[in-house]
């Protein structure tokens, strides 16, 4: 559909209203430039409750995307469900023409993730993907210093820690259900330090090899990992996992020769950051942290303005393509080479 997007608000839909989707739906209401036109829910109960209060009329609540799509003239959509809708999803969304803002991960699969963004390349719509941390002040500060700089990273750390203890002993949960999870901790959660290592150096991965703890037979849902990251430009990243500690803590970190950026956080708040030089003196280099935008925002802004958009569809598939070429290698026990596994991806790969 054609959109004069300077002249009127952007209609958007909202499918998936549980944590992440509600607070998508609240940025959306209070937006200027967009409208919160309709919401889709698999629960009845939610779907009245967060509709009541985002002031969504009733006609315009919906069980599923597909019902949403036929009734309502959107122009974009917000995702926010189960992993394993994610694919079906997007692909229903660009079929109908609109601009998709997924949460990640972009799919469960690294084929689908690569159709995606053939799907999106093919497109005039913008397909973004909700790793928040492009967003941060202090991961674009390391990603300029490696975009603009002359140095190269050499050694990376990275780490995320939650409790999914829980989960993982009672096995209830809609993440423990390999349809719409299609993975563990590392897929749900450890996604975000990969994405963010990924981005932020702008290193091309070339080799994975992991370790893994699942809490089933068939090797799904990993509780923890241990990863390590090869690179094409040399050096390598080693990534640690858990869903298996009682607090959320997150650490970045990454050195090249002329010292280091430090990228933190606890729980959910936001990531902080701070340089090191060569001589090991500290600098941080913002007093707040805050980010400037919030995630509807930067998506309607690349959508009215045709910008990219913070978080891509090339970052969602990469990202991808890396965690599921580590699930592969904990299963088997080996190291994998990523264009080998992944052979319809080595135009990221190379």
């Amino acid at each position: 559909m054609d959109m004069q997007t300077q002249d009127r608000s952007i209609a958007v839909g909202v499918v998936g209203i549980g944590s992440l989707g509600r607070r998508l739906a609240e940025q959306f209401s209070r937006l200027e430039d967009a409208e919160l036109r309709a919401i889709a829910e698999v629960s009845a109960e939610r779907l009245a409750t967060i509709g009541d209060r985002l002031g969504v009329p009733a006609g315009f609540r919906y069980e599923t995307l597909a019902e949403m799509l036929d009734s309502e003239a959107l122009d974009a959509v917000g995702i926010a469900t189960p992993n394993g809708l994610h694919y079906e999803q997007v692909t229903a969304a660009l079929e109908a023409g609109c601009h998709v803002l997924c949460e990640k991960p972009l799919a469960t699969d690294a084929r689908n993730a690569c159709d995606l963004l053939e799907q999106a390349s093919s497109s005039d719509r913008t397909v973004m993907v909700g790793y928040q941390r492009h967003l941060n002040p202090a991961f674009e500060l390391a990603r300029e210093r490696w975009a603009t700089g002359d140095q190269t990273p050499r050694f990376i750390t990275g780490e995320i820690t939650q409790d999914w203890r829980e989960h993982f002993e009672t096995m209830e949960n809609w993440r423990m259900d390999p349809t719409l999870s299609g993975g563990g901790h590392l897929l749900n959660v450890g996604t975000h330090v990969i994405d963010a290592i990924l981005w932020t150096t702008g290193l091309t991965p070339t080799h994975v090899t992991a370790q893994m703890e699942f809490a089933d037979d068939e090797q799904r849902f990993d509780q923890q990992s241990a990863i390590i990251l090869e690179f094409e430009e040399g050096g390598f990243a080693t990534i640690h996992d858990t869903g298996m500690v009682a607090r959320t803590r997150e650490h970045i970190h990454i050195w090249d020769d002329a010292g280091a950026v430090y990228l933190e956080g606890v729980e959910w708040d936001e990531r902080t950051g701070y340089l090191i030089d060569a001589d090991g003196t500290e600098h941080e280099p913002y007093q707040s942290y805050t980010r400037d935008l919030a995630k509807g925002q930067a998506f309607l802004n690349a959508v009215t303005d045709g910008s990219e958009p913070p978080a891509t569809v090339e970052d969602g598939c990469l990202a991808t393509i890396v965690t599921m070429g580590a699930y592969e290698s904990a299963r088997r026990g080996e190291r994998i080479e990523l264009v080998e596994e992944f052979p319809f991806a080595e135009f990221l790969l190379d």
